[in-house]
């Protein structure tokens, strides 16, 4: 009896630590950092020149480790002695899993994109608008019980093309749709 009663009094002390170790999902995630695009919108073969930028999220409350999320992304560069601004506005979903202090995650989202209106070069004119699309994934790090370092990357297919004076916008051999993606940055979880 003695050994049984020792035996209950221990699972009862060890059960509250336990339960206070099992956190509550967070119910916002909101991400800001730096942003790496593998090439510019008027990057032909031989003028390939990757754009640096921005990167910020916002996903929201989980259902079954599924949330939904939007993405904002600016870039800014020069290729070919041509500015190139862009920038784009994405939703969708984010599945993610906890393993330990990491927790990886994959993104499918979709929306438009915008661009400076002579990103070809200095006497031509090109959309200002496309449709985007991303997938890719990630990795969060957890620095602290609401900040974590997160890393992700993926495709992004976007498709730009220049404009004529018959209002058909031509498409250029060679110009670049699909890119690569690589974020980098801090996520404040709430």
């Amino acid at each position: 009896m003695p050994s049984r009663l020792f035996s209950l009094i221990a699972l009862l002390c060890l059960a509250a630590p336990l339960q206070a170790q099992q956190e509550k999902p967070d119910r916002f995630q909101i991400f800001g950092g730096y942003s790496f695009l593998s090439n510019s919108l008027n990057g032909v073969p031989g003028s390939q020149h990757p754009l640096n930028g921005w990167d910020t999220s916002v996903a929201f409350s989980q259902w079954h480790n599924l949330r939904f999320k939007i993405d904002v992304a600016g870039y800014r560069g020069t290729n070919a002695g041509t500015p190139q601004n862009t920038y784009s506005i994405l939703g969708g979903a984010q599945f993610s899993k906890r393993i330990g202090r990491e927790t990886i995650f994959a993104d499918g989202l979709a929306g438009d994109g915008g661009a400076n209106l002579h990103w070809p070069g200095p006497s031509l004119t090109g959309q200002t608008v496309s449709f985007v699309s991303f997938l890719g994934g990630g990795l969060d790090t957890r620095i602290s019980r609401r900040i974590a370092f997160r890393v992700d990357g993926g495709y992004q297919y976007s498709y730009f093309a220049l404009n004529t004076k018959a209002l058909v916008p031509y498409r250029v051999p060679g110009l670049p749709v699909n890119f690569g993606r690589i974020s980098t940055g801090l996520m404040f979880k709430f």
